[in-house]
């Protein structure tokens, strides 16, 4: 039986991995391929250095269209006293690109030139002209192209090593170069293992799950400059996962064994591992993909070849989070070790958090936020962090590490992101923090035409109202009722905001209501429903507009808190509280009608509410936040959102005060 480690810090774990794949010579054998200089080439490896094979230009080029002259012979033009070149002896016409002649040294572009008939008349064919005629002097090499100007016969074009981009294949062309040397790709085997996995495109059953980590994963290969191979979903059976792995180890420089690599009782990555090969590490101190395992595989006797006879096998978690951080921390660095290359370095920039964060003491914690820039801050917001996000991934713009040893991060302080975009598309980002409106999904969509991205964080309506009291949002959503006067909002913004300036735009009327299952099963009705012992509630969080309108109502009719079974259970938006009852997990919630409709629910509507956008002055008049303005008052954009059951836009758009 093997002996490996467990639980090991990251550096020391991938630094074993490294030594051993070394060890066994593997990636030593591989033979370079040459191909063809032409489109395909993108994104391969230069294996060898390229070389000019010819000097571009490879002789003296005109730059302009033009007279080739002498340069000497136009010393005493000048406005008043012109001189005339005979052609083509003494001026020759060339267009840009063509070889000048070579006794001429100089070009005069055709713009410059009066072209003459024999007759001393300007000549209807100016470019085979009789004679020309000039009013200035030209230096030599005036608009010509030298040979050798771009490169040089024997000159290095693009170095060993060297990922090709769009251009380098028309450097190659130019310098004569026909065919390049590259790397070959590192065919990648990976295997999705569980009995519970279906493929995409079947629909998925009670307990089933859709396999797509292994369309991730390769994916991620393929645009690392790898060739990814997605095998056949394997059972949960020890002999069909061995099955697979010793054929994939046999067809391929690598396996990603994709699966339970937990100590789940199905789990037989590492037995498997071990009895094909070696465990090194099982366990790894980062978090998502604490249980990652390292390995190598013996191929079969009859598929050994070159020096390795031996292939690199990773055991990928199945949270796809945990197997997507998996893929960027350790298989992306062993696949540019292939290709000659150095692991991808991206951009990195300092970013304020908006909200706390804790760790786990001893990993390495990695978390994806989103970020966009408030005013002069650039601002970093987690997103939620369940390995099996799977929205988290595309939603991302960077990755924020949580060095081990440190349990948290506070809210405010400044951290480093490494960026998945461009630091320019920050520049572009909206942020809207507050409650959560589903129709805010269309104005992101919307905004999507002016070159804008609306990034969005659900903590309740007075959790935004605080975002922007602390200069983290450009505008809140909120509809907080006033239970003295009726009204919305401006009692709280008054509040919350006593040094902030604001304007408050409707954005739209909603009803909310109690949603339950389709029949209503329990004959649920109003609120009053809520105090009987076999309905179970569902609640928003404290803070949240749907939470202050409930208990307003609940405090009307005398219904007391604790008397609901299920008050104390909060979900952040009006589709979680649609899942819990989807689910069974509830027997109703206060939400709107939209989520109803979206998760197939009944809606029972009980109150009417208006929703605003809360935007500080100095955000409202800026040139980022000026489309809103635009889109709220499209009538089509109205269209849309008056369409969704629940709403009404009548007063969409119109301005409720500043405060």
């Amino acid at each position: 039986m093997s002996v490996y480690l467990h639980d090991i810090p990251f550096d020391r774990a991938v630094q074993i991995f490294q030594d051993r794949i070394q060890e066994s010579g593997w990636g030593d054998s591989k033979n370079a391929e040459s191909i063809a200089v032409d489109e395909k080439a993108i994104g391969r490896t230069l294996s060898e250095a390229a070389w000019a094979k010819i000097s571009s230009p490879h002789y003296h080029a005109s730059a302009m269209d033009g007279f080739a002259v002498k340069s000497e012979l136009t010393k005493s033009a000048i406005p008043s006293i012109p001189i005339y070149l005979s052609c083509p002896n003494q001026a020759d016409y060339v267009d840009t690109g063509d070889p000048i002649p070579e006794w001429s040294n100089a070009v005069i572009p055709i713009e410059d030139v009066e072209s003459l008939d024999k007759d001393g008349e300007i000549s209807i064919n100016g470019r085979k002209p009789d004679r020309i005629r000039i009013r200035a002097s030209v230096t030599p090499w005036t608009h010509i192209r030298p040979m050798g100007e771009d490169m040089v016969a024997t000159q290095l074009v693009l170095p060993e090593g060297h990922i090709l981009k769009p251009y380098d294949l028309g450097a190659l062309a130019a310098s004569g170069n026909n065919t390049i040397i590259v790397c070959p790709k590192p065919r990648v085997g990976i295997i999705p293992t569980g009995s519970e996995l279906i493929e995409v495109g079947k629909k998925a059953g009670h307990g089933e799950i859709i396999e797509f980590n292994s369309l991730v994963l390769a994916a991620q290969i393929n645009q690392w400059g790898g060739e990814a191979k997605r095998y056949p979903i394997t059972a949960d059976d020890k002999n069909k996962i061995q099955e697979m792995v010793q054929l994939a180890a046999n067809e391929n420089d690598l396996v990603l064994l994709n699966a339970g690599s937990s100590a789940g009782s199905e789990d037989f990555s590492s037995e498997v591992i071990e009895e094909l090969g070696e465990v090194l590490v099982h366990g790894i101190a980062i978090r998502p993909g604490h249980p990652v395992i390292l390995g190598m595989i013996r191929k079969n006797k009859n598929h050994e070849t070159g020096k390795s006879n031996e292939v690199p096998i990773i055991g990928v978690p199945g949270y796809p989070v945990s197997a997507a951080l998996t893929g960027e921390l350790i298989v992306e660095p062993i696949i540019a070790k292939w290709l000659g290359r150095n692991p991808i370095e991206t951009e990195k920039i300092e970013a304020f958090l908006t909200k706390k964060i804790t760790s786990p003491a001893g990993d390495d914690d990695y978390v994806r936020v989103v970020a966009g820039k408030v005013g002069e801050r650039m601002l970093a917001a987690p997103l939620p962090r369940g390995a099996g996000v799977i929205s988290s991934l595309s939603r991302a713009d960077g990755l924020l590490k949580v060095p081990g040893g440190v349990q948290g991060i506070e809210a405010g302080e400044k951290v480093i992101i490494r960026l998945y975009k461009q630091k320019s598309d920050l520049e572009k980002t909206i942020f809207v923090i507050g409650s959560h409106d589903m129709t805010l999904d269309l104005l992101a969509q919307a905004l999507n035409r002016y070159d804008r991205r609306l990034v969005s964080a659900n903590v309740g309506s007075q959790g935004g109202l605080i975002a922007l009291r602390r200069g983290e949002a450009h505008f809140a959503g909120s509809h907080l009722l006033d239970p003295d006067t009726g009204d919305f909002n401006i009692r709280y913004i008054r509040e919350y905001l006593p040094d902030m300036r604001a304007r408050v735009v409707t954005w739209a009327g909603r009803s909310q209501g109690l949603l339950v299952k389709m029949g209503n099963p329990k004959g649920i009705h109003s609120l009053d429903d809520l105090n009987r012992k076999e309905v179970v509630f569902i609640n928003r969080q404290r803070g949240s507009g749907t939470r202050v309108l409930l208990d307003y109502h609940l405090a009307q009719l005398g219904i007391i808190f604790g008397s609901i079974q299920g008050y104390e259970e909060e979900e952040f938006t009006h589709l979680g509280v649609a899942v819990a009852v989807l689910s069974g997990r509830a027997d109703c919630g206060l939400g709107v009608a939209a989520a109803a409709t979206a998760l197939n629910l009944d809606f029972i509507p009980l109150f009417d509410e208006r929703y605003d956008l809360v935007i500080p002055l100095h955000h409202a008049n800026s040139e980022l936040l000026k489309p809103i303005f635009e889109i709220i008052q499209d009538p089509k954009f109205k269209a849309s959102v008056g369409k969704i059951k629940g709403y009404d836009v009548t007063n969409m758009g119109q301005i409720v005060g500043e405060y």
